[in-house]
């Protein structure tokens, strides 16, 4: 069983943002059931930047989804901003996630019978934000499109679609942001300006970040880079970049 990995001293004592202990996950039934996360624990400081790494099909986004509560462990404890998953059903947790968590996907998941506005403004109506039209248009204007607020996902490109879902997820101010290969389907200069548009937010407004990506160089932006292989992570911290690394066995 992995051990709980303790950040470097100088970390500071704040409590963790984001809490995972001993986590098992399997998907799918039957014959075809297959276990995605092996006893995975894993603790993550207040304002700190982590990238998750790994061959796909190691758990990198299922641990992510895990942390996002998009998905529920069959065994272990997930405690993320002091609330833990395990006490809160479905709708305790789709309203904290709407408060505290931001997501940013590979796929943008924009509605596209709705403005770039209306796809910012209305998950904050449905949470109950006050001033939702203004704020997501503030939002978006942070983002660079203050001048393509009418404009429908069709009729923007893949960075601006980004960008509009980076709003979305920015919009609810959250404690966290989590992003799965947010550049995937962008080419490298979009995803370039994508990439510095999450970190801007990240240092500005001091979330704490957890980002899904095949790009090594990508990751070293982080704080620390946790490699995953078959389920699991290995914990072996340095100084300089707190890496963990897994066996690659």
């Amino acid at each position: 069983m992995d051990s709980l990995i303790e950040p470097s001293p100088s970390a500071g004592t704040a409590p963790d943002t984001i809490a995972i202990s001993n986590v098992n996950l399997s998907l799918g039934s039957g014959a075809a059931r297959v276990h995605i996360l092996k006893d995975v624990s894993l603790r993550i400081r207040p304002g700190e930047a982590v990238g998750l790494i790994g061959p796909s099909g190691s758990g990198k986004s299922t641990l992510l989804m895990v942390m996002a509560g998009l998905e529920r462990p069959d065994s272990g404890e997930v405690v993320v901003n002091g609330a833990s998953f395990n006490a809160l059903d479905e709708d305790g947790l789709a309203r904290f996630r709407g408060r505290h968590v931001g997501i940013v996907f590979q796929s943008f998941h924009l509605i596209p019978t709705m403005t770039a506005l209306e796809n910012v403004a209305v998950p904050l109506e449905l949470a109950g934000h006050a001033n939702a039209q203004a704020r997501a248009a503030k939002e978006l204007a942070l983002v660079g499109l203050g001048d393509r607020l009418h404009h429908y996902p069709s009729q923007l490109s893949g960075g601006e679609q980004q960008r509009v879902a980076l709003a979305r997820a920015l919009a609810p101010d959250p404690a966290i942001l989590v992003a799965d290969e947010p550049t995937g389907n962008l080419d490298e200069a979009t995803g370039q300006q994508i990439v510095d548009l999450l970190f801007a937010n990240h240092l500005e407004r001091g979330m704490t970040l957890v980002l899904v990506t095949h790009d090594h160089a990508l990751a070293q932006r982080c704080d620390r880079v946790v490699r995953l292989r078959s389920g699991r992570i290995d914990g072996a911290a340095t100084d300089r970049h707190w890496v963990e690394t897994a066996s690659l066995a």
